[in-house]
């Protein structure tokens, strides 16, 4: 079994890329914001339930894709690479995984500022993440965690064998999803 961690700011293209790596290889896409959208039906963003809820789904998730058939999955996430609680979540998801012989496979996707905020209006985004739909508050929140917080790596500062980090400003979701089949033999 895989594990990919495809990981980036907002509106780097995570879910699109990741949706064409699953075309290309089958395994499983489970995007952020399949749980985000399911909870924020009943709870706020914010709110501690919200939270809970979350976090609960994807862990329950985890847990039964690392101990079944399944080839693989590929998980997208914001890591903010400022915030501990980020670097604790992507080792607890990791455990999950290797402690069922999985191989893990970290891909970084990084865009500038400006290519992430016209990719924040595209139609296939807005369809599939009603959250982002209204758009003043979807930029402003994009603006204001791009300000607060480190969403890419330093040089150096993830360690792991299988790692890619893609620019991919401009390039097509098809075409990253490409790099990364190649890259890593999928």
């Amino acid at each position: 079994m895989k594990f990919i961690l495809l990981y980036g700011p907002q509106a780097v293209g995570k879910m699109t890329v990741g949706q064409e790596l699953e075309k290309l290889t089958g395994l499983k896409l489970f995007h952020n914001h399949m749980t985000i959208e399911l909870v924020n039906q009943f709870f706020d963003f914010d709110s501690e339930s919200f939270q809970r809820l979350v976090n609960m789904f994807r862990h329950e998730i985890f847990e039964e894709v690392s101990k079944s058939e399944l080839s693989g999955l590929i998980f997208t996430y914001v890591w903010a690479f400022d915030q501990q609680e980020d670097w604790d979540f992507v080792e607890k998801i990791c455990e999950i995984f290797e402690s069922k012989g999985a191989e893990i496979i970290f891909v970084e996707l990084e865009s500038p500022l400006a290519t992430r905020l016209e990719r924040n209006l595209t139609p296939h985004r807005l369809a599939l993440k009603p959250t982002k739909r209204n758009l003043e508050q979807s930029e402003s929140n994009l603006r204001i965690t791009h300000e607060q917080h480190r969403l890419n790596s330093r040089p150096g500062e993830i360690n792991r064998k299988s790692y890619l980090r893609i620019d991919n400003s401009e390039l097509t979701a098809q075409q990253t999803a490409l790099l990364i089949k190649d890259a890593f033999g999928l």
